[in-house]
């Protein structure tokens, strides 16, 4: 079912087949939506509604109460025609869903992505059997039709992850229910979230920009223009509390209900098992980076506290220039060439597979009024290809976001070839080519760096890249864990999760810091939290799962392409261990995380020794 890329934001944009768009960085390229459906009326898109409704009927009347009763034969071809639905209900979804996302204000694509989320809710109403069947087989008999079947038995993961669930499994009835209630419930609130959001404006400097524009002026180098971007997102985010309070009572409420209905020992539970990962490992991940709080974001922001001239920290001070960075916007086609190279230095076959995203209408780039903050990379479907959402300004930074959902998109079109049901890959593993594209594209830039100061900048940025995504995510995890602690003991006022957000950003950032009036709200715009409770513990995972490929990587393995390839090609086919075990890798070693870490650490020693 569509989830615009776990990290669903809020969008606006052109039609399908508009033209690129001009800006000061060049021409951004605008998504072609006719690789899923020619338009919102075409005839295609009528005809797969209809079949998915259709088939989701033929499909129960098969195999309901049957499935114990089918030899490993039967239970292939009933997994390949659940596959099939799946794929097309993806197809009308995906885009549904980046129509959407592209323009969240405008009501006519607002109408048809709920018309199509309705439609496809009740169209597959008859398929919520299967998965509670499934959990009631016999362990001998899925393992005799694996023993029997090599066709089936590759689809063992999907039935493992299914199975996971076993202990938390409710009455048909009440599964039918939640799935009936669903677009009416958490989707709902998902949605008024978004649209709020990209329907926020702030003024700064007398211009008035959507949140992305004005996220953006925290980077300027202008001390100022910083400050009044702060406080303006402060000022609107205050003037919107009780709406991001209320969305967030109600979604923590909700889970928690679902939750002990389940029988599920934590809030976090649920997310570690569609992640397949163990809570131990993350608990490890979890406590590393917390316990290297001091010796990276405190100490770094110490250093740069130095570097601005100033004693004491301000918000909006974070993510500020260096006094000496070069303030130059780089074009849409020198950032497509940075990155480019990159790929291309790493395996040519890199670069061939990313090069569709540019000529063929697979990435949106522009900040266009309406759209949302943020990027991703969605998969749509195995049988057509992804789309790259990006809000592109010009920044160096935002030359590293290409990179990374780049990164999402190459992994996603490697592992498209193992069809709909194994190729989504679990969000511990989904980081892994973004941050990989990333890194590749901060080291060819740091090899080619023309003074100690462009070195040092280059360092610097990446460092901070780091911190957000390791410190940073952490403490995000920690702020869902104390609320969502914190709701099952009661309704929340806004001034409760303000103080669950200062409590951990104090912790994460270290005591060189103040912190305006108005910071306390910032929690509030942040789509995870709604979107994929517990989601941001990937991003810290992925982060430290990278920085141990890459000291393989430089280590000289002569095989690694070939290993990394192979990983990315395997989707959601292997657990964690099984993927990482050819680079002698194992995250559920706590030692793992620690090495991941003092890469970070070996980029401030050299920062530090720079002066």
């Amino acid at each position: 079912m569509f989830h615009p890329l776990q990290q669903p934001l809020s969008f606006p944009v052109r039609d399908a087949n508009a033209g690129a768009g001009a800006s000061p960085f060049g021409d951004l390229p605008v998504w072609d939506l006719s690789d899923l459906y020619a338009s919102p009326d075409a005839s295609e898109l009528t005809r797969d509604l209809a079949w998915v409704e259709t088939a989701s009927a033929e499909f129960a009347a098969t195999y309901q109460g049957k499935l114990a009763d089918l030899d490993a034969a039967g239970m292939l071809a009933c997994i390949l025609e659940d596959e099939k639905i799946t794929m097309i209900v993806g197809r009308i979804m995906s885009f549904a869903g980046l129509r959407y996302y592209q323009e969240t204000t405008n009501p006519d694509r607002a109408q048809f992505f709920q018309n199509c989320q309705e439609s496809i809710t009740v169209s597959t109403a008859p398929l919520v059997f299967f998965s509670l069947e499934v959990n009631r087989l016999d362990d001998d008999l899925l393992a005799g039709w694996f023993s029997e079947n090599a066709d089936l038995a590759r689809y063992a993961p999907i039935f493992e992850r299914m199975r996971a669930m076993r202990p938390h499994q409710l009455s048909d009835e009440l599964e039918q229910f939640l799935h009936d209630k669903s677009s009416v419930g958490a989707g709902a609130w998902n949605t008024l979230f978004d649209e709020t959001v990209a329907g926020l404006m702030f003024t700064v400097n007398g211009e008035t920009r959507n949140l992305e524009a004005t996220a953006s002026l925290l980077t300027e180098q202008d001390r100022a223009t910083r400050e009044a971007a702060s406080r303006e997102i402060a000022r609107v985010l205050g003037e919107n509390i009780k709406i991001f309070s209320r969305v967030h009572n109600t979604l923590a409420k909700e889970k928690d209900i679902e939750d002990t209905w389940r029988k599920m020992p934590t809030p976090q539970t649920g997310r570690h098992l569609a992640n397949h990962v163990e809570p131990e490992v993350v608990e490890a991940l979890r406590n590393a980076v917390v316990a290297a709080y001091p010796r990276l974001s405190h100490r770094y922001y110490a250093l740069k506290a130095k570097w601005l001239g100033l004693e004491t920290m301000q918000v909006w001070d974070r993510n500020a220039p260096l006094p000496m960075e070069d303030e130059t916007l780089v074009s849409w086609e020198d950032a497509e060439k940075t990155v480019m190279d990159a790929y291309a230095d790493f395996d040519p076959k890199m670069a061939e597979i990313a090069k569709p995203f540019f000529t063929d209408g697979w990435i949106d780039a522009g900040v266009t009024p309406g759209k949302a903050p943020g990027a991703f990379a969605h998969p749509t479907v195995t049988d057509a290809h992804p789309y790259v959402m990006l809000n592109y300004l010009g920044k160096p930074r935002d030359v590293m976001t290409l990179a990374h959902e780049l990164g999402h998109g190459v992994h996603q079109v490697l592992a498209a070839e193992q069809g709909e049901h194994l190729a989504s890959t679990p969000l511990t593993l989904a980081e892994t080519a973004s941050v990989f594209g990333e890194m590749l594209t901060f080291r060819k830039l740091l090899s080619e760096a023309k003074s100690p100061a462009e070195k040092k900048i280059l360092l610097a940025g990446k460092v901070e890249d780091m911190i957000n995504t390791v410190v940073r995510q952490i403490a995000f995890y920690d702020f869902e864990c104390k609320l969502h602690a914190a709701r099952a003991e009661g309704e929340l006022t806004p001034d409760d999760i303000n103080a669950i957000w200062m409590s951990v950003q104090a912790e994460s950032l270290g005591p060189v810091f103040d912190y305006m009036d108005g910071y306390e709200t910032f929690w509030a715009y942040i789509p995870h939290f709604v979107h994929s409770p517990f989601y941001v513990y990937a991003y810290a995972f992925g982060d430290g799962l990278v920085n141990a490929l890459y000291a393989v990587y430089e280590e000289g393995d002569a095989d690694f392409q070939a290993k990394y390839f192979d990983m990315l090609k395997a989707g959601g086919s292997k657990h964690h261990k099984e993927l990482l075990a050819p680079f002698g890798l194992d995250a559920s070693d706590p030692k793992f995380w620690d090495k991941g870490l003092s890469m970070i650490e070996g980029f401030i020693d050299e920062l530090e020794a720079m002066g």
